[in-house]
């Protein structure tokens, strides 16, 4: 068989409830000179007939059916199989627009030196219905997104991106210590030996809705990610990355060991602690139990008095009533 000229990799896993609009929108693209790797990682619903049948209609979709290993696994398999220079990712639950791969293959043949090309997304609820956006886009060029991971920035939309295969390939591919934040892992480490930027275009409708993965796991997505950064200025200063060759990461109380020096575990505890009062799933979760511990080593209290009346919003009193104990105890002491 002629080589694609792309390879798409999408990993499914309990995906029947999107499935089908997911993958009718890689058949629609324009661009028409590609194959279809999706992975069914041990479903347990209908997802593995809906990629069988698809797959007897469509000769280009190349189905792999097994038991469950996980995204990190599955992405890293479909690496791996894919038969073209460049792979595009797709969720099973979000929609590519018919022009995406026509407008990033493009880029990556005019722009040589550019490893990864995403673009902006769209989002959309759970019955496709549009949703109004309360961030900034994505940077589009690899300077832009230099300065956004300083800031700690979104760089890529996972599903959105498309990039060359060798080159995700020579720096190791996903690496299965960052669970839940495996992408943006891997864009950090591609960050220093090729460029990245986006297409400034809603290429992808991404779906928001609480079952998803990124809503499930917000705490430990938050962790791997500032675990991430800390790897990334490692590697910026010349030192050697302890996160290599981890097939998991230690506990946050285990960082100071694993970086080799004090206060890295009260820096991540800091960041991730922050950044979780926003989230319902996080504060109804372990999330808060690590807002807690981060007062009483003594981290900042800005904001918190607002987390409290969040709280009630997000539906724990309990957990609200023993916020606001905490900080009058200690604002008295």
């Amino acid at each position: 068989m002629p080589t694609p000229a792309i390879s798409v990799a999408m990993s499914v896993y309990n995906g029947e409830r999107f499935l089908v609009p997911a993958i009718d929108s890689i058949l629609a693209q324009d661009f028409t000179d590609f194959e279809f790797l999706i992975v069914d990682d041990g479903s347990r619903d209908a997802s593995p007939a809906i990629i069988a049948d698809y797959a007897s209609r469509d000769c280009r979709i190349r189905p792999i059916l097994r038991e469950n290993r996980g995204l990190i696994a599955s992405l890293n398999e479909v690496l791996h199989a894919a038969r073209a220079p460049i792979v595009a990712r797709m969720d099973a639950d979000d929609i590519s627009r018919p022009s995406r791969f026509a407008r990033q293959f493009a880029f990556l043949e005019a722009h040589p030196d550019y490893g990864v090309v995403g673009s902006w997304s769209e989002d959309i609820g759970e019955d496709g219905e549009p949703m109004l956006r309360d961030g900034a886009d994505h940077p589009v060029t690899h300077d832009e997104l230099l300065a956004a991971i300083e800031i700690g920035g979104q760089l890529i939309c996972h599903p959105a991106a498309m990039y060359r295969r060798d080159v995700v390939l020579s720096q190791g591919g996903y690496h299965a210590a960052f669970r839940h934040c495996e992408d943006l892992d891997l864009w950090l480490r591609l960050a220093s030996v090729t460029r990245l930027g986006n297409i400034p275009e809603r290429l992808l409708r991404y779906r928001r809705y609480p079952g998803q993965v990124s809503s499930r796991h917000s705490t430990e997505q938050q962790i791997g990610s500032a675990v991430a950064r800390l790897a990334f200025r490692e590697r910026q200063a010349g030192r050697p990355d302890p996160t290599a060759d981890l097939d998991h990461l230690p506990a946050i109380d285990a960082l100071d060991t694993l970086f080799g020096r004090r206060g890295v575990s009260r820096q991540v505890r800091e960041e991730v602690a922050l950044g979780l009062r926003y989230s319902p799933v996080a504060m109804r979760d372990d999330g808060f139990d690590l807002l807690m511990t981060h007062l009483r080593e003594g981290g900042r209290r800005d904001g918190m008095w607002r987390t409290v009346a969040r709280l009630v919003r997000f539906g724990a009193p309990g957990r609200a009533l023993r916020l606001a104990t905490a900080l009058a105890t200690t604002a008295a002491a």
